[in-house]
């Protein structure tokens, strides 16, 4: 190959599964193909295929670094067979040279069992913590064995002795080096004092959880007023629910992370990117396990020391508001996984 020949290399992300972390930890993913550190002779083309309902909030083509790339969006409300239908009619109408899955072997609902054999580019499965119900209640060998890879995104998971299987550090949406300095990052997150402690409130998930954290966010707003400054974050549309006196300013932001450096303490869930990044950044955690039907919160969180059960919530941070110290204001240092991962796939 000539210095002015490239090789076009197409890359199909399969990003399915409620919420928002699937979609997030894709994105993080893709960001490292088409910003690739190394490889610069070969041009990465990303098509993206996710369901979830905050798809459409997400600056998606900005992170991609353009329109370059393709965005399937499957409706989240879809039943089960039609989403099916949906996501063999997005393989099957596109070339791709590589296909990544995130999470679920055998595809969200077992759509991709029968398409995995008919593939012959490599196959490779983001390999995740998994219910061990549902490990029980389906049979994911075959699936496994189909794949020609499986990347465990920093943490175990039920094939992790596969002779295939590797581990990375945990994926992340931003390098340490792209995190925003404190001052800056307290801007973003609207606040003026440089002396309280920050609290966010994150509020993602299901519509009854992001409605009880926002419940969360008013309490602590309303008992913490003069001790911290209290701001949910959220990317639910917010235009109908204006705070009132009791409420703390909402924050339609994403990605939380690169506004971290100005965060004293986060509440959130047990959600992987949430925990990740505060483990990452040496960010506290005080984190509310949610019901899962595939993901276990409690389990992650508990080897963090950040399970607390809500009724627990105000006294866990006024615990914290009276002992911890200031942050450290040093930037954190972490190396995030998913260039790993990406060199790794490229090998293949």
């Amino acid at each position: 190959m000539g210095p002015s020949e490239s090789v076009r290399r197409r890359w199909m992300l399969y990003a399915l599964g409620g919420g928002l972390g699937h979609l997030t930890r894709a994105l993080a993913f893709a960001r490292a193909i088409v910003r690739p550190r190394t490889d610069s002779a070969v041009s990465n083309h990303v098509c993206l295929l996710t369901n979830s309902p905050f798809a459409h909030l997400v600056p998606i083509a900005q992170e991609l670094g353009g329109d370059a790339h393709e965005v399937i969006k499957i409706p989240a409300g879809l039943s089960r067979d039609e989403t099916a239908k949906r996501v063999h009619a997005a393989l099957k109408s596109r070339d791709f040279d590589l296909l990544v899955v995130d999470t679920f072997p055998r595809g969200l609902g077992g759509e991709l069992e029968t398409v995995l054999p008919q593939l012959s580019c490599p196959k490779i499965l983001i390999h995740r913590d998994l219910s061990p119900k549902y490990c029980a209640t389906v049979d994911l060998v075959p699936s496994i064995r189909a794949y020609d890879r499986l990347v465990m995104p920093g943490e175990s998971a039920p094939f992790r002795d596969s002779s295939h299987a590797v581990l990375t550090a945990p994926w992340l949406m931003r390098d340490s080096e792209e995190l925003l300095v404190p001052a800056k990052a307290r801007k973003l997150l609207q606040v003026g004092s440089s002396t309280l402690p920050v609290v966010v409130v994150i509020g993602c998930g299901q519509r009854t959880e992001i409605d009880q954290m926002r419940s969360n966010a008013a309490r602590l707003a309303e008992e913490f007023r003069s001790r911290a400054s209290i701001r949910f974050a959220t990317l639910k549309e917010t235009a109908h629910c204006a705070p009132s006196v009791e409420n703390p300013v909402t924050l339609q932001l994403w990605p939380l992370l690169q506004a971290i450096r100005g965060v004293d303490v986060i509440v959130g869930s047990g959600g992987y990117n949430t925990v990740n990044e505060c483990v990452a950044t040496r960010t506290p955690l005080i984190g509310i396990a949610q019901h899962r039907l595939y993901d276990r919160q409690e389990l992650r969180l508990q080897s963090c020391n950040s399970l607390v059960k809500p009724e627990s919530l105000t006294a866990r941070l006024d615990e914290f508001l009276s002992t911890n110290p200031p942050r450290d204001p040093n930037a954190p240092v972490y190396e995030n996984g998913v260039h790993e991962a990406a060199d790794l796939i490229r090998s293949l």
